[in-house]
């Protein structure tokens, strides 16, 4: 690694911004939406190929993390280049993609998204500490992987097929998982990072022990910063409310909103009939995803057995 920079943290973060820019140049240039998704996904197959690389040290932790990225990246890159190929523009950028500034404002959250939720990643592949691979953070993170990466493929290939079905036009998406979740997606994305959080974790005491310091520590803000945007930004809020005021007067979807969680998947007869306290502080069912009021009987007060 470079003197003074152990752990790879300047050379990830010029390597990500140097390849947003030059994404970003191509897409302003030739008004081409094709690449922007691709540019995320594959940044991070980048990232964890080259700290493994230099790092010098591999590890069966280190292997297995950067399989795990490459797997989850490469599906996910591949996935939304199709995605974009088939549709042909990407509708979020309708209003900033003639704007200079604006437009480059996505990518600048795009270096900040790629680099940061990578930092756990990061910090295992650079690391000299190498504790017995299967700690019981080991075991977990590692189960935690693969049922997160594995609802998220399902479901994106389920919604991709649904909306490419001609009988499905201007409905929403309410097949397989997404009987469970209305984001069943968002979940599996979630639980993954927080997985290869979690077994990053199993080196953050030797490596404090071995002089590296404590700062692994830190690398927690990458999932949560996943998470908080999702929760908050520009992921569910933003869904739930192009949903709500698209269906806001059909009574099905009022319905399957009532029965169905917005993140965690759940079956959803029993889920209608958990009092909306629980849903609020274990299901995530927050009043900023229905400023509709859609599917009212979901507030305090209603009687969940009316229908």
């Amino acid at each position: 690694p470079p003197s003074g920079d152990s752990h790879l943290l300047l050379l990830t973060l010029i390597v990500t911004v140097a390849m947003q820019l030059t994404f970003f140049f191509v897409a302003a240039t030739f008004k081409f939406d094709k690449v922007t998704d691709f540019a995320g996904g594959s940044n991070f197959v980048v990232l964890a190929i080259l700290t493994f690389i230099l790092s010098e040290s591999y590890s069966t932790r280190q292997i297995l993390i950067l399989v795990f990225v490459l797997v989850w990246g490469l599906r996910l890159s591949l996935f939304l280049l199709v995605r974009i190929l088939k549709i042909g523009t990407d509708n979020r950028f309708d209003e900033t993609r003639d704007d200079f500034l604006r437009f480059l404002g996505f990518w600048v959250y795009q270096m900040l998204w790629v680099w940061t939720v990578s930092l756990p990643v990061t910090f295992v592949q650079t690391t000299q500490a190498d504790p017995s691979f299967g700690s019981p953070e080991d075991v977990a993170g590692t189960i935690m992987f693969i049922i997160g990466l594995t609802i998220e493929a399902i479901s994106d290939q389920q919604k991709f097929s649904f909306k490419n079905d001609r009988a499905n036009a201007g409905k929403w998406c309410d097949v397989g998982l997404w009987t469970y979740s209305r984001h069943p997606n968002y979940f599996g994305e979630i639980l993954l990072w927080w997985g290869l959080f979690t077994m990053s974790s199993s080196v953050f005491g030797p490596a404090d022990n071995n002089g590296e310091g404590d700062w692994g520590y830190v690398t927690i803000i990458g999932p949560i910063f996943l998470s908080f945007i999702l929760l908050f930004v520009s992921g569910i809020p933003i869904l739930e409310k192009k949903s709500d005021k698209k269906f806001s007067n059909n009574e099905i979807y009022s319905r399957y909103k009532k029965r169905t969680s917005c993140l965690i998947p759940f079956p959803p007869g029993i889920f209608e009939r958990i009092p909306f306290i629980v849903k609020q502080v274990f299901f995530f069912e927050w009043p900023i995803y229905n400023e509709a009021n859609v599917g009212s009987s979901n507030s305090p007060g209603n009687n969940l057995m009316d229908e």
